[in-house]
């Protein structure tokens, strides 16, 4: 089972800002769209943001828009989640998925059983 790995996640204030990464050596980003999806106490996972193969054009779920940036390295085999201006309300498990997909991403579309590959996941905890 292809795996990709999260980290980055803790503890940080609101109004600060947090970096997460999500990375891979088992293949190649490139050809993948990737999706962060959260999941809080009592809620299913949802898609917070998301970058299409090839393009990296990206898309974000309108909770987070303006304030969180999604970004790939393919070199790297690494995807980025920025997170500024971070709220209580952003506290969850955030994990990231791969799903072969050839046009744009959407958040909106990107559901659980659509994606791939998953990884285990880092928690955000934002408090004073």
């Amino acid at each position: 089972q292809l795996q990709l790995v999260e980290s980055g996640g803790g503890l940080v204030q609101p109004g600060r800002s947090l970096r997460l990464s999500c990375t891979t050596s088992e293949f190649n980003l490139e050809f993948y769209a990737i999706a962060w999806f959260r999941r809080t106490p009592g809620k299913e996972r949802e898609a917070v943001a998301c970058t299409s193969s090839h393009s990296g054009l990206p898309d974000y779920a309108d909770s987070v828009k303006g304030r969180f940036t999604i970004s790939r390295d393919n070199a790297e085999g690494t995807v980025y989640l920025q997170m500024s201006r971070l709220e209580p309300e952003d506290t969850a498990v955030y994990y990231c998925a791969a799903q072969v997909l050839y046009q744009p991403c959407q958040v909106a579309t990107m559901t659980e059983n659509a994606m791939h590959y998953w990884g285990k996941g880092t928690l955000v905890t934002v408090s004073s």
